[in-house]
């Protein structure tokens, strides 16, 4: 690794673990600012005076903005030193927060969720190739399980504590809590991150090449597929526990707790057993996640049964992130940053058109169908995936 420290005899490649425990607790940032709406869509709705499927678009517009920047970031930052593109898109995190936070209106909230966008695909753009370059290449599925534990633990307690926070206090207040914890980050990623000058210039000619590599291509319409499944039942997960599983706000947070803890056992569940080749894993978390939300159709009014539904959800979510991160990194090592750019792109258009047919079907026919929807999308992604060898390169 070119940037990684070297040890005492100055031949072999040491982690730099602070730096991707900073970037760890980025991703958790990250995660509760893109998808604490998830948790807080009825009270934001009621005191924006929106419908839920209206506010379920907070969600969409951030993806939107991801989408351009990741695409955008590689070729826009140049020969930018990759440690400052970092530290901006963090910057760009820390003024959202806030103006979502003092929002007088729904549009006032879109500008701060466009903003956050920005942020998203920015650092998820750069985030597995400046992985690669903290650790040696034995150590990329460990490094890459720890920034994914941030996004178990922001899944852990973001959601529930929001829900919580947002019910006492109001669901301002959730926002304006998060502001010191990414200010403190800020700091972080300047001590902690070494400088990352950049490789080389990145263009869209290298997108479009990856594009034309049929084993790729197939694998972000799969990435497409399992995110989009994900997040058509995971954005309106609040009001399904609410009208099906009648729960209350106690119930609610307890649930939304259940989920995210089980994000840890995934997340290190992930990183002890990864090794060798990711094909045999690739259907594992959307086989799983629509085998939940399946469940969730057939038995959700049960607390028990959702709780267990939940949890086995939980831990794929974290799990997959992991997972097709290691096919990219395995699959297109050679061009990691425009590759990046592409994975973001495919998972923020799949998050963005999740939570719109999500929001749609809610709001024109009702709850089931938009859990019935996310169903039919994993289908379609395990049909595509199949037993994963047609999305890896030939050696």
């Amino acid at each position: 690794m070119a940037v990684a420290a070297l040890s005492q005899e100055g031949s072999k490649p040491v982690a730099i673990w602070s730096a991707v425990l900073s970037m760890a607790l980025c991703v958790a940032m990250l995660i509760a600012s893109e998808f604490m709406p998830v948790s807080l869509l009825t009270p934001m709705a009621e005191g924006l005076r929106a419908t839920e499927g209206q506010t379920g678009q907070a969600i969409s517009i951030s993806g939107l903005f991801a989408v351009a920047a990741s695409m955008a970031i590689t070729t826009a930052a140049g020969t930018l030193n990759r440690k400052w593109v970092l530290v901006a898109m963090t910057a760009f995190m820390l003024v959202s927060l806030i103006l979502v936070a003092v929002a007088p209106n729904f549009a006032v909230l879109m500008l701060g969720r466009a903003l956050l966008g920005i942020c998203i695909g920015g650092f998820w753009a750069l985030a597995t190739a400046v992985i690669m370059r903290l650790v040696p290449e034995a150590e990329v599925p460990r490094a890459l399980a720890l920034m994914y534990g941030g996004q178990a633990i922001a899944a852990a307690f973001a959601a529930p504590i929001g829900s919580y926070l947002g019910g006492m206090f109001g669901w301002r207040v959730v926002f304006w809590a998060l502001t010191p914890i990414v200010a403190v980050n800020l700091v972080w990623h300047v001590i902690a991150l070494p400088s990352l000058p950049a490789r080389q210039r990145q263009d869209f000619r290298t997108m479009f090449g990856l594009l034309k590599r049929p084993y790729f291509l197939r694998g972000i319409l799969a990435s497409m597929l399992s995110w989009g499944s994900a997040f058509t039942m995971f954005t309106y997960l609040r009001p399904f526990l609410e009208q099906v599983t009648d729960a209350d706000v106690t119930t609610l947070s307890t649930l939304l707790l259940l989920l995210g803890c089980a994000g840890f056992v995934g997340t290190w569940g992930a990183g002890r057993f990864l090794s060798g080749s990711v094909a045999p894993l690739l259907k594992l978390p959307v086989l799983l996640m629509g085998g939940s939300t399946f469940g969730l159709l057939l038995l959700g009014g049960s607390v028990v049964a959702a709780g267990l539904f939940l949890a086995i959800w939980g831990a794929m979510n974290t799990a997959m992130s992991v997972i097709w991160m290691m096919w990219m990194s395995q699959n297109a090592g050679d061009a990691a940053e425009a590759a990046g750019s592409l994975m973001v792109a495919a998972i923020q258009v799949s998050i963005l058109l999740g939570a719109v047919v999500g929001g749609l079907l809610l709001d024109g026919l009702s709850i089931f169908a938009t859990f019935a929807g996310s169903v039919v999308l994993a289908a379609i992604g395990i049909a595509v995936i199949g037993d994963g060898r047609r999305l890896l390169k030939s050696k």
